[in-house]
């Protein structure tokens, strides 16, 4: 891993793997012009309630007022979006004859927005793009419509792909909805963005991104270039999320997690594990933040998948600048770097109870998360680990 300084983090760079990627401080300020080259006039923007009222959504709209586009704002978008929330989403869209959207947020946000695209132009329920299910047959001369992502916290990775994670408000679960035809036309870094993120969201976020690149690594199937991709968003992590967190103003640790978060989304192409299919199930029933809820649960998870992943951890822990490569030195380094970035230490400690341990276990099983973890897991191992982090947390 090549130590990223400080200079190269404040130069500005076009990248076109693997879609067009706009990197830099105050790229933001370029999008009017950028979209206007792609022919729209008129995009939807969709983020959350959170984000709503936040700086960046007025310099969105005013850079694209300066092009001359118009533009929407809609953001009836909850934390951990709802599939009620798109059903309304897509019919704004329609009624606003809009061209295009703009998905701005952390992962709420930009989940709500490319599902919205996936909706957009076709009548499709959005179950019917489960990831686990064959794609829908949609009209002949279908389009989705162009989709720009802009990360505003640096930890989602879900910039660079169409998944996004939906709530089945029935099932009372966190799935998984996507097509493979659909692609980010434009992602846009720009890490001035993220400077007003305060410091416990920017560790949440950044243990988020930290937590896809471990389970991707892990994922127990041949994948070199997701793996490279991995460990480089790890190293890049370990490297500026401690600066981030310490440093709020630094541009430099912005654009290098901004960076590491967006590699390890790309790497989780190979896959996820344990750690988010429990997450998903936690979020979904108890409305947590999902980089949080993953922080929590890693320490069990870790320890659960121990025995399967001995052969990666050697390389992890290099990525983590450890002088040692065994286990527990690893596992070790992460309690240490969450203790530094105040996580809390159990899920009761953000209202998870005991007794809803089997519920979501159940659900977990059924996360397709849990199918790629490097251990194999029956329901009720699921729930054993869900009470040890829920009662013990990485005591």
């Amino acid at each position: 891993m090549i130590k990223t300084n400080d200079k190269n983090l404040n130069k500005n760079c076009d990248w076109s793997f693997p879609v067009p990627i706009a990197y830099g401080p105050g790229r933001l300020g370029e999008l009017g012009c950028r979209v206007a080259e792609m022919g729209v006039s008129n995009p939807l923007i969709v983020t959350d309630r959170g984000s709503a009222g936040l700086p960046f959504v007025a310099e969105l709209q005013h850079t694209l007022s300066e092009a001359d586009i118009l533009s929407q704002v809609f953001a009836d978008v909850a934390p951990n979006p709802l599939d009620s929330d798109i059903k309304v989403a897509r019919q704004v869209f329609r009624e606003g004859a809009h061209d295009a959207v703009v998905a701005i947020g952390g992962g709420s946000g930009m989940d709500a927005g490319k599902a919205t695209a996936l909706t957009a132009h076709n009548d499709a329920d959005i179950w019917q793009f489960d990831f686990d299910r064959e794609a829908p047959a949609l009209a002949d001369g279908h389009e989705f419509p162009p989709l720009i992502c802009i990360p505003t916290t640096a930890g989602t990775g879900a910039e660079t792909e169409s998944t996004a994670m939906i709530t089945h408000t029935e099932r009372g679960m966190k799935l998984c909805v996507w097509h493979a035809d659909l692609k980010p036309s434009l992602t846009l870094l720009d890490p001035t963005i993220t400077v007003g993120l305060p410091a416990n969201l920017t560790a949440w976020t950044g243990i988020d991104a930290m937590v896809h690149a471990i389970e991707a690594y892990c994922v127990p199937d041949l994948h070199p270039m997701c793996d490279g991709i991995a460990l480089e968003a790890l190293a890049l992590i370990n490297q500026w999320l401690p600066k981030a967190v310490a440093e709020p103003d630094n541009i430099s640790a912005r654009g290098g997690m901004q960076i590491g978060a967006c590699l390890a989304g790309v790497s989780f192409l190979k896959g996820l594990g344990m750690v988010h299919a429990i997450s998903h199930m936690v979020g979904a029933e108890y409305d947590t933040h999902h980089g949080l809820t993953n922080a929590i649960v890693l320490p069990a998870v870790l320890r659960f998948n121990a025995p399967a992943i001995v052969d990666k951890v050697p390389a992890m822990s290099r990525a983590l600048g450890l002088t040692s490569n065994d286990f527990d030195s690893f596992e070790r380094a992460i309690r240490e770097l969450l203790d530094q970035l105040n996580i809390p230490r159990s899920l009761s400690e953000i209202g998870v109870p005991a007794d809803g341990a089997k519920s979501l276990a159940e659900k977990a099983h059924l996360d397709a998360a849990a199918a790629t973890n490097p251990r194999p897991a029956d329901v009720e191992t699921i729930e054993q680990l869900i009470i040890e982090a829920i009662v013990n947390g990485r005591e």
